[in-house]
């Protein structure tokens, strides 16, 4: 019975470290594409800023 438990624990041990693999994944791909992705949601901003005024 002391295996069962065991095992359990271990599986949630597995399940937060994909979780964590995966932060840190997302987070370094943000890191990388830092440049582009701010030029991207400027220039979204900018299109609905000007669409908005046009409205």
């Amino acid at each position: 019975m002391g295996e069962l438990k065991s095992f359990w624990k271990e599986e949630d041990a597995v399940g937060v470290v994909e979780v964590i693999l995966i932060l840190v994944v997302l987070i370094g791909l943000v890191i990388i594409f830092r440049d582009q992705l701010t030029s991207l949601v400027r220039s979204i901003l900018d299109k609905i800023t000007n669409q908005s005024n046009s409205v």
